[in-house]
């Protein structure tokens, strides 16, 4: 078990590197309130059950209290709606997979980049 090396998202250029990185590597973005209990289930649940190699695929964090900005940006980027707790998963600058509250899980998300 890999634990997760997470990378902070708290600018529109943290963002902006990590949809340029999607070209490289999938790229994982999980947006987390810090006031809120699934939030935290959903990132501690994430944590315990990492697997996944960082050379292959890089996770970014966004404190969506502090930084509600940048997830606006990334609703209104992809077209997708906030939610919160919410993982995004991109590759190729393109949303490929998202999930929120319960329905985040790294199996699933493992099965996405088979």
């Amino acid at each position: 078990m890999n634990s997760i090396q997470w990378k902070s998202l708290t600018t529109s250029e943290d963002l902006e590197q990590a949809v340029a990185e999607s070209l490289k590597r999938n790229v994982v973005l999980f947006k987390h309130s810090t006031r809120c209990s699934v939030s935290f289930m959903a990132k501690k649940t994430l944590e315990l059950n990492w697997n996944l190699d960082p050379a292959k695929t890089s996770i970014y964090f966004l404190d969506l209290i502090r930084h509600r900005d940048i997830s606006n940006i990334i609703a209104q980027k992809f077209n997708i709606a906030h939610e919160s707790p919410q993982l995004i998963l991109l590759k190729n600058e393109k949303v490929v997979y998202h999930a929120s509250h319960n329905e985040i899980s790294v199996d699933e998300l493992q099965t996405q980049l088979a």
